[in-house]
Order: structure tokens, then C-alpha cells, then sequence
């Protein structure tokens, strides 16, 4: 029997990944505090759709939460997150509990919570950087003080256009490097005959004056 996935916040992360975990076969429930954000996930075939807000029990009663396997929180507020998480694993004892935190000095606190895994994009970049002797490639790309460097999240939509490319078949500028991917639970580092597939998180350094033209070519939509 395929496991039971509860997605909870946020309308493009849950979208990818709701999309990419059903077509691998799994019971997907989706939360949402927007009502508007809820009318999008529920034109995803097979989603089960919730609005509410998952920081109060009822919700996540109403979603079933006692049959979840894997719980994901996806919300905005690091806080919030970690109330859904807590009580998903304290009150009705889900097996696992996922996390993303936006704060990067918060995760080892997630964990002492008791969070079984704690996703950081700040933390992830720090750490490629560190293994990877990113720095030096990343200062021979950009020169000092011409432009402001940003790191920014992409998430690949089954619709995107890039889907099923190889990294080297897209035509992005040289300056801008996909520094790691996020597929499912699994972080990856890309090589240029790595495959880009619907449901993955890319993470990319680049210029901010890039973002638009990036992100456009990427997903095909012209914001992110």
C-alpha cells in the first residue's frame, strides 16, 4: 500500500510536489490556510484539498492526519512550522515529520523538537559551498561590486519547459549556477547531464538584474 502524504502551506512547493508524489502513485492531502490557493490545489487530479489552518487539531482531523505516514510543513512561518510538526508527531503520532525553516540558527532546535528532518535552503548552499569549493567558482563568475548576488528558489511545475532537459541543454547565462536540487527528501548536486524533472526545487545563485529571465526560462512564467 502507497504511503499517505500531508502537504500543509505554501501553494507553489505543494503544488510540485503534490504533482510529482501522485504520479509515483501515493495518497496525497494537501492543507491550505487560503481559500484561493485551495481552488488551485484542487485542480491537481486526485489531490484531497483542506482549507484551514493546521496549527489548530481539528484541521488536521479533518484531513485525516491518523493515517499519514509523512507530514510536511511548508508554511512561510518557521513557527508555525513547528507547531504542525509537533503536533502531528506528539498528539496524533505520524511516523515522520518534515520541516522546511527559513532561519538557518533555528534548525538544531527543530531537531531537539523532536522534527525528523529539518530542510534549511540557506544551511544546503552553505554546505555545497563548503564541500564543494563552490567559493572560488562562484568569485571567478562574479566580479565585485557589480551587482547584488542572490540565491533563489525555482520550483520545476510538470508544465515547465525545461522538464526532462538535461542541465547542459538549457540555455541559461553562464554566469548563473544551479548550486543544488531538492527532489522529494533527497538533496542533490547537479552535473551538466543531470535531468531536470517535474516536482524538483532548484537552487540557484545568480544576479538579482537575472531573477526574471532565469525564472522565465526555467518555468515559463514571468514571475516567480
Amino acid at each position: 500500500m502507497k504511503k499517505h502524504i500531508l502537504l500543509i502551506g505554501s501553494l507553489n512547493k505543494a503544488r510540485s510536489l503534490a504533482q510529482s508524489l501522485l504520479q509515483k502513485k501515493y495518497q496525497v492531502t494537501a492543507i491550505n490556510r487560503d481559500y484561493q490557493n485551495c481552488l488551485t490545489l484542487a485542480e491537481i487530479d486526485g489531490l484531497r484539498v483542506i482549507h484551514g489552518d493546521a496549527t489548530k487539531p481539528f484541521v488536521l482531523e479533518e484531513a485525516s492526519v491518523q493515517e499519514v505516514d509523512i507530514a510536511i510543513a511548508l508554511t512561510p512561518c518557521d513557527q508555525d512550522n513547528l507547531v504542525i510538526c509537533e503536533l502531528c508527531k506528539k498528539k496524533f503520532h505520524v511516523r515522520k515529520t518534515v520541516s522546511l525553516v527559513n532561519d538557518p540558527k533555528k534548525t538544531d532546535f527543530f531537531y531537539k523538537m523532536g522534527i525528523d528532518s529539518v530542510i534549511c535552503a540557506v544551511n544546503t548552499i552553505s554546505n555545497i559551498i563548503e564541500k564543494q569549493t563552490l567559493l572560488e567558482g562562484i568569485t571567478s563568475f562574479f566580479p565585485t561590486g557589480e551587482a547584488h548576488i542572490n540565491i533563489v528558489e525555482v520550483p520545476i511545475f510538470s508544465t515547465s519547459p525545461v522538464v526532462n532537459q538535461k542541465i547542459w541543454e538549457i540555455p541559461l547565462p553562464r554566469e548563473v549556477i544551479i548550486a543544488c536540487i531538492l527532489r522529494e527528501e533527497k538533496t542533490m548536486i547537479p552535473r551538466g547531464d543531470t535531468t531536470i524533472l517535474a516536482g524538483d526545487l532548484l537552487i540557484l545563485i545568480l544576479f538579482d538584474k537575472q531573477e526574471m529571465e532565469v525564472v522565465h526560462k526555467l518555468t515559463g512564467e514571468r514571475e516567480c
